[in-house]
């Protein structure tokens, strides 16, 4: 059975009214949710005979408890889900629901039908007609990851892989460290709806899911960023999920606002490196920010620093039950459970993540990069563009940047500055002071000044990680430009 369903039952019999999930306007405690998720089950089995065995339902939700409810139900059902981004474009949800052969389609109502209501939301169940597509045994969830090429491929995920990296969380972090978790990540992406929903309700906390409007993340790439910081305050948030770029967004307007979160214990951050300098300054903040480093094919978490274990510059130590080793400098899960892509053959064996890294003295885990972005400088250094990155976006005027040079006898970078038409003093101080903490063989030495990275125009992942070689192709002049100088 289902730990989470399991810990949902167990907390429910109880009968101590502790709340479960809620939004703006519902509250379910752990024994409504039970009910709930057994009601919306109930339902979906009326649609039973459209769905093929192995076939799995794909969801295009908004962040709300009837995202959470339906995700629960079809565990108890034992259908597999196939969550969707809203920020996946119509061709790339297009090709998810093909890839996969997905039999049902289930989105919020546009008024006109309802054919399910959960949570007091009416919903819409389209059925598909396309062809099955083979999937691995055991498959209970496809999450499409966005690469940083091609189209997204299915990785398809066990139920055991994905509770087992949510019961390491608890174990490694602590059950008391369950309050209130407020998600700022959309749920369909795999680290929010492991490591937040399901590790929330396995150590029997609050899952308190807000739609992305109020929390200033209508549109996730442009966060209105005073709306999310007076949010995540007047909500009383305990913990968070972010990314390195909206860690910094939040740290930004602590600083000009003077605004401070005491109610967090806990705020993990990964998905790219984060600088030892702005974590150095999160705790100046006074926010309880924990690095983490995973992948898809791991469930989303394979290594976490905690409240009883942190050291600043690692992703911490692998969680509980995880076998990770490093081979010729790559980072290598053995026991990941990960069973394959959609279409693909089932996968068995280790787990070769590309990531480059290495252990210390006392068992935590650095990274230092991609093994595919190692740039070769001209005079034969190797360097990790994630690391001088993570260093120029450690500073205030910096909002993005991305590092590039391979071949070249210096690096240059693409900055996109924290206000358009920032002086251009002040970006060069910003480089001089990244470059201060940088060896001289991995400094910048010249860069250009852009817009924001567009993922519509494919200069960012779905995740928002930059697409190398789509920057690199429309930057060519500035890349094979002779002249150096402070800007371009």
């Amino acid at each position: 059975m289902s730990r989470v369903l399991a810990a949902v039952g167990q907390r429910a019999r109880l009968n101590d009214d502790a709340i479960a999930l809620s939004d703006q306007t519902v509250a379910f405690t752990y024994g409504a949710l039970e009910t709930a998720i057994a009601a919306a089950a109930r339902d979906l089995q009326a649609w039973a005979p459209r769905v093929r065995p192995g076939s799995p339902v794909a969801v295009r939700l908004p962040n709300g408890p009837a995202w959470v409810i339906l995700d629960l139900a079809l565990i108890r059902l034992g259908w597999i889900s196939l969550p969707l981004p809203g920020f996946f474009t119509d061709a790339q949800r297009q090709h998810a629901m093909a890839d996969a052969g997905a039999s049902l389609l289930i989105e919020a109502s546009d008024g006109d039908s309802q054919d399910l209501a959960i949570a007091t939301t009416a919903l819409r169940v389209t059925p598909l007609d396309l062809p099955p597509r083979a999937l691995p045994a055991g498959t209970a969830k496809i999450t499409y990851t966005s690469g940083s090429t091609g189209q997204p491929k299915g990785v398809c995920l066990s139920l055991q892989q994905m509770e087992a990296v949510a019961s390491g969380l608890v174990a490694g972090i602590g059950a008391d460290y369950a309050g209130l978790h407020l998600p700022l990540l959309p749920l369909s992406i795999l680290l929010e709806n492991v490591a937040g929903l399901y590790t929330t309700l396995l150590a029997g906390g609050r899952y308190h899911v807000l739609p992305p409007g109020p929390l200033g993340l209508a549109d996730p790439f442009r966060p209105d960023l005073p709306k999310l910081a007076g949010a995540i305050a007047e909500q009383g948030a305990n913990s968070l999920i972010l990314v390195p770029e909206l860690l910094r967004a939040l740290m930004m307007v602590m600083t000009f606002t003077g605004v401070r979160l005491p109610d967090l214990k806990l705020v993990a951050v990964g998905g790219a490196k984060v600088a030892p300098s702005l974590l150095a300054r999160a705790d100046e903040l006074g926010l309880p920010v924990y690095e983490g480093y995973g992948l898809s094919e791991c469930a989303s978490v394979v290594a976490l620093n905690t409240p009883s274990g942190r050291k600043a510059g690692t992703v911490g130590r692998p969680l509980p039950g995880l076998d990770v080793s490093i081979r010729d400098g790559e980072i290598v899960v053995g026991n990941s459970g990960f069973l394959g892509y959609a279409g693909g053959e089932p996968r068995e064996g280790p787990v070769f993540t590309g990531d480059l890294g290495a252990f210390d003295e006392d068992g935590f885990l650095r990274i230092s990069g991609r093994r595919l972005n190692t740039i070769i400088t001209a005079h034969g250094r190797n360097v990790a563009p994630e690391w001088v990155e993570s260093e120029l976006t450690a500073q205030p005027e910096i909002r993005q940047a991305v590092v590039l040079g391979e071949a070249q006898a210096e690096l240059s970078a693409l900055i996109v500055p924290l206000i358009p038409g920032m002086d251009e003093a002040a970006i060069a101080g910003a480089v001089d002071r990244a470059n201060a903490n940088l060896p001289p063989y991995a400094r910048v030495g010249r860069w250009l000044v852009r817009d924001a990275f567009d993922p519509a125009a494919g200069e960012l992942t779905n995740n928002g990680r930059p697409r190398r070689a789509a920057l690199s192709a429309r930057h060519r002049d500035f890349l094979d430009a002779s002249t150096t100088g402070d800007l371009a």
